[in-house]
């Protein structure tokens, strides 16, 4: 709660906590502030402390007024505040992409990568959050990664390691583990097609820097995570969002960006897709590789979910033979975040131009941890401990689900996997900004969204949101809204 002091009002104090959450990204460009009225009754103050606080902000540049409408987060130029760009404009020639709001142009909108990632990753609390996105950490918790890393650094190996650079691809031997795990997905990948990266992200990024230049088209899924979108558009490309379905991307969307920009890649997560769970059905599949062989681009397949999705899902790179498809995932998500291990597995052709992006930007990736991953992958750990993982979160989506139905939200997509995509029937921007005072940090829609425009949806994570006692604040806050 605010209390006044003698050194800061309390109009103070509320201007400064509203315009540190603005440059964090937890308030979007473009979001309504609270009333007036609505934030004197949140905050416990008076409706003349609220227009006071209002007015410094006003005064500051992070809101404006819109005449009988109230207070919006202001869209700040990259000067003012350090922001990436995208937007899209509106559809000329397709009815259908017109009425889904997808743009067959790309110009720029204000967007923070940076912000976002430090605002969903932002810990306001001790309470569980609903908007995390990744496994807490105590689900990850084993006892096998510090055996590992005494395995690999015993006796003379440590100097061994440390003292020289490691391969440029990659440890030879978590490579080979790599291409034997690659078989059970039915990717054909050889140790001679595979490269180790900085988490998933790096390997995307050399994708990216590999296969595209400043002003090149990327198609993008919408929805999707937006650090992607203000990736790509920080390396100067146009983003082209296609919108994504139960079965996969909009294939007549997709074909209509082919004849109008020629886009050179396509940026895909074929299995339990962040937010909405889906998988990419063989039909899709099959049409959307045919797509990429007529008009001649990529697919970057973001598989980083893998280890949570049945072997037997669908991927591009398995039906396309790792042709046109370049494969990337990592195990961040599963086993050790703060070990950043990611890799890609790519066609013959393409593998020496992007083993040579790697070593412009990072030289060599550290051997010592890949050392100690290949043991965990090689002695069952790293299987064994995906099972648990998956049995224990079966049973926290079937607890999350049951409350939030009861909560009266509905599902936009059937539940699966570490995330729900649900349907709150209420703005959750706004509804992001009340819990917030309470402590949770949700996942709005519109954070998956080029546009970042204001929806009904929010992305939960089922691991933080068994708690009942979240899902009565949340009806509460609704309610008020």
């Amino acid at each position: 709660m605010l209390v006044k002091t003698a050194s800061q009002t309390l109009a103070g104090q509320l201007a400064a906590r509203l315009g540190e959450r603005i440059q964090t990204g937890l308030l979007a460009p473009g979001a309504r502030l609270p009333s007036v009225r609505q934030c004197a009754q949140q905050q416990g103050v008076s409706p003349s402390t609220v227009v006071a606080a209002y007015d410094q902000l006003l005064a500051q540049g992070w809101v404006e007024a819109r005449k009988n409408r109230g207070f919006y987060i202001r869209n700040r130029s990259v000067a003012q505040i350090n922001t990436g760009s995208i937007a899209i404009k509106s559809v000329t020639g397709n009815p259908a992409a017109a009425q889904a709001g997808h743009g067959f142009e790309a110009e720029h909108m204000p967007v923070n990568a940076t912000a976002l990632i430090r605002g969903m990753f932002h810990r306001g609390s001790d309470k569980p959050q609903p908007g995390l996105g990744a496994f807490p950490p105590d689900w990850l918790e084993t006892g096998f990664l510090s055996a590992a890393v005494r395995r690999v650094t015993s006796g003379a190996q440590l100097q061994a390691i440390s003292l020289q650079y490691g391969e440029p691809a990659g440890d030879m031997g978590l490579r080979s583990a790599l291409a034997a795990r690659l078989s059970t997905l039915a990717i054909p990948a050889s140790v001679q097609q595979i490269i180790t990266t900085v988490g998933a992200t790096h390997a995307l990024d050399i994708v990216s820097r590999t296969l595209l230049r400043a002003g090149d088209c990327v198609m993008v899924e919408e929805p999707g995570w937006a650090i992607e979108f203000a990736r790509l558009d920080a390396l100067g490309m146009h983003i082209l969002p296609v919108p994504r379905g139960p079965d996969g991307p909009d294939l007549a969307v997709m074909a209509r960006y082919c004849e109008l920009h020629q886009p050179k890649l396509f940026v895909s997560v074929s299995v339990l897709h962040n937010p909405t769970g889906y998988c990419l059905s063989p039909g899709s599949a099959y049409r959307l590789l045919q797509l990429a062989n007529q008009y001649d681009f990529h697919i970057a397949e973001d598989d980083t979910y893998s280890h949570l999705a049945p072997e037997h899902a669908t991927r591009l790179s398995a039906l396309d033979g790792l042709q046109r498809t370049i494969y990337v995932s990592g195990f961040s998500k599963i086993l050790a975040p703060g070990w950043r291990i990611g890799y890609l597995a790519a066609p013959t052709s393409l593998y020496e131009r992007l083993l040579d992006t790697k070593l412009l930007a990072t030289l060599t990736t550290p051997a010592l941890l890949e050392k100690a991953l290949a043991w965990c992958i090689d002695q069952g750990q790293l299987r064994r401990h995906a099972e648990k993982v998956r049995a224990r979160l079966d049973l926290a989506r079937g607890r999350s689900v049951k409350l939030a139905l009861t909560a009266g939200c509905t599902f936009a997509a059937p539940p699966t996997g570490l995330f729900g995509w649900v349907d709150t029937g209420v703005d959750t921007d706004l509804l992001a900004q009340r819990m917030l005072d309470l402590g949770y940090l949700l996942a709005p829609g519109s954070l998956f969204h080029a546009n970042r425009q204001p929806g009904t949806l929010m992305r939960i994570n089922f691991c933080t949101t068994q708690d009942a006692a979240f899902w009565q604040v949340f009806e509460s806050v609704r309610a008020s809204l």
